[in-house]
């Protein structure tokens, strides 16, 4: 996610143009100095204890952009856990727990001549998916170059490395596209959340579509080569537009031909219920299994905001705020997590949401009502050579069993979308510089007071 001012939507800031935020006194896009920060009320900080290399999204980086986290743990060595992190056209990243790397996995060559190659979105894990010959930890990836789903058998023994893809190239449809070609306009596999189902011990794969409002079930077939396909079960399709309070019609403004995505995905795995976070709507509720209605359980703050595309910055252009938003994030809504509290896993815990609108994150209860608790930042650390914050957060992953000698309290993974010092490349202009943050959760509870 960059902060500059005119990108993509894989990679934008909110969808207003920040001179228009600040004219309307709303919060500012995090850009330069993040000038209106101090408009926002004091929030709790916490520093990293721990980062990852940086990735560098250009030619000479292998065109790396750190994405999306999830963390395994190494349930007979708690130490030796693992951090697996999407750089999308850079593949897979596997990390120690001091942030070192460890494996890279590419991403796939495109299929053909002209095709996309593969870009990795988001990761999700299934701790001990049911194989004829026993259970296997496997991650799980969103494949949005070639709109498919990805496995990674996870074996912390393999001399060449813990992952060994194990996708099954015959069973793996596209999710979305009705072709290859169709394939090319990048409408693809993108937001994910793995989970299996309590009842029937089946393990299930959500995706949502780029640019769209879908969201697209699969269920994981393991065989007995070891290799992964998967079926794809249904779709259901969220909102793009919304009738506010004073009956107007509301539809998120973004480039002509894009519809309001989701991406930040979690499954609780307790009560099956799904998050998606829509980027610029907030946060929705629902099954897993897609069969039930979507409830809007949180709005970020510019919901209901009118915008006109600009195509000269590339950006909506606000009009007046009616007041119909939410009170604790700020657009785009993105990494979904939850952490379950150990003593009590089944009940108690809370949803953790980043706003990368405004460089913060949010927290809410895990109960029925998902009650807002508070909020919290990621920031820089004091010491000489201390991680910095997380800014324009993507992705996120939380853990509350404990991970040995250096998270005994368990730990949350940040995507930092602007990672500092920046570097230049060969040319002196400034690189693409992302990474991922590790916070350790006993500190964090001491600062924001969970």
């Amino acid at each position: 996610m960059s902060v500059s001012v005119s990108v993509t939507r894989s990679r934008r800031t909110p969808f207003i143009a920040a001179a228009t935020i600040a004219a309307l006194g709303m919060i500012a896009v995090p850009a330069q100095a993040h000038a209106d920060r101090g408009a926002a009320p004091a929030l709790p900080e916490v520093s990293a204890s721990a980062e990852t290399p940086s990735l560098f999204d250009d030619e000479a980086g292998g065109n790396a952009n750190a994405d999306d986290p999830a963390i395994w743990r190494n349930a007979s060595d708690p130490d030796r856990s693992l951090v697996i992190a999407t750089a999308k056209e850079g593949g897979l990243r596997v990390y120690d727990l001091d942030g070192r790397q460890v494996q890279s996995l590419p991403a796939p060559p495109p299929p053909r001549d002209g095709d996309k190659p593969g870009r990795f979105n988001n990761v999700d894990l299934v701790t001990g998916l049911r194989f004829p010959d026993g259970r296997h930890d496997v991650a799980v990836v969103s494949d949005r170059g070639r709109d498919q789903l990805r496995f990674y058998r996870i074996d912390p023994g393999r001399r060449a490395g813990p992952l060994v893809d194990v996708t099954d190239e015959a069973a793996a449809p596209l999710v979305f596209s009705s072709g290859q070609d169709e394939v090319g306009e990048q409408r693809t596999a993108y937001g994910l959340a793995a989970y299996t189902d309590r009842r029937g011990g089946r393990s299930f794969a959500v995706t949502s579509r780029r640019h769209d409002t879908r969201l697209a079930l699969a269920e994981l077939a393991p065989d007995a080569r070891g290799k992964v396909g998967y079926r794809l079960v249904r779709t259901l399709t969220l909102p793009s537009s919304f009738t506010l309070p004073d009956g107007a019609r509301w539809t998120p403004c973004g480039e002509p031909g894009e519809l309001p995505q989701v991406e930040g995905m979690v499954v609780d795995p307790d009560s099956g219920d799904l998050y998606a976070g829509q980027e610029d709507v907030g946060i929705w509720k629902l099954d897993a299994d897609l069969r039930s209605p979507a409830r809007l359980i949180e709005k970020v703050r510019s919901y209901g905001v009118p915008g006109t595309w600009n195509p000269e910055t590339e950006e909506c252009d606000a009009g007046t705020d009616p007041g119909f938003g939410g009170r604790h994030l700020s657009a785009d809504v993105e990494g979904l997590t939850i952490w379950r509290d150990p003593e009590d896993p089944r009940r108690d815990g809370y949803l953790i949401a980043s706003g990368q609108g405004d460089d913060t994150f949010a927290v809410f209860d895990r109960g029925h009502r998902n009650a807002f608790v508070r909020g919290f930042r990621v920031t820089a650390g004091a010491a000489p050579g201390a991680p910095d914050g997380s800014e324009v957060c993507d992705g996120a992953a939380v853990t509350s069993a404990p991970l040995g000698r250096r998270f005994p309290n368990g730990l949350l993974v940040v995507q930092d979308g602007s990672n500092t010092p920046e570097s230049a490349g060969p040319d002196g202009q400034p690189r693409t510089d992302t990474d991922f943050k590790f916070v350790d959760w006993g500190r964090l509870q001491r600062a924001a007071r969970l």
